[in-house]
């Protein structure tokens, strides 16, 4: 008896599970947010427990999905309807880069890395920053990017012209720190790194918040100086 009654539980949260993202529509099987990661814990551990306590009936665990379907579809509604009660709840993008400067403050309300910004942008197949207009990062935490006009696709081969394979680029500093050891592995030296900059107009690492150098195309360098805050004025 209690096979067939967890087997009839476990049917009816799959039924349930299936008819709220259905009712919620595709674009939650494409974007998570952190309010849609809450009610997915919450209806696993409504399942938990209702399978592992037998005074639990068919019927209380069925009411309790109901409650529990109901809530998320009327939080949908509202969310739809009251823009402030979205932002509450689901959050808004972040503008990280907005014409080529680095919003810092976003960087740090998101509590990221260059380097972690440097995967999701390899995983869009961007290999430099220097190829980045305007970089937004979505509240399920996936990033819209828009690059520079000259570095939109181009097909070369329509065009008539061979074009040169690009080296990838390694991040040398972050934050105004050197990153000795990414020298190190490409065999280059503290004097070549600061003879770079020097010719760049930095003659100060510290000065520095983001150099990435690739042997195609050298050095890119933003500078503590050219950045933007949250206001959209750059710091004095």
């Amino acid at each position: 008896m209690d096979y067939l009654l967890n087997g009839m539980k476990l049917i009816i949260g799959l039924i349930a599970l299936m008819a709220v993202i259905r009712l919620l529509g595709k674009k939650h099987l494409a974007e998570m947010t952190p309010y849609d990661i809450i009610y997915l814990i919450m209806f696993g551990g409504l399942l938990e427990e209702t399978l592992y306590d037998e005074k639990i009936s068919i019927w209380m665990f069925l009411f309790a999905v109901t409650v529990w379907a109901a809530a998320i579809f009327t939080v949908e509604k509202l969310v739809l309807k009251f823009n402030r009660l979205r932002i509450l709840l689901k959050g808004e993008p972040d503008q990280l880069i907005s014409n080529g400067k680095i919003h810092r403050k976003a960087f740090k309300k998101n509590q990221l890395e260059m380097e972690q910004v440097r995967t999701m942008l390899r995983q869009q197949g961007i290999f430099s920053l220097r190829e980045v207009r305007d970089m937004y990062i979505e509240p399920g935490g996936q990033v819209s990017i828009n690059t520079f006009a000259k570095y939109k696709s181009v097909v070369a081969d329509d065009l008539g012209i061979e074009k040169k394979e690009e080296e990838p680029s390694v991040l040398l500093i972050d934050n105004g720190e050197v990153k000795s050891e990414v020298l190190n592995a490409i065999g280059k030296s503290s004097e070549w790194l600061q003879e770079g900059i020097g010719a760049k107009g930095y003659d100060h690492v510290a000065d520095i918040l983001y150099c990435e150098w690739s042997e195609t195309d050298g050095f890119y360098i933003k500078g503590f100086a050219d950045t933007i805050e949250l206001n959209g004025h750059q710091p004095s």
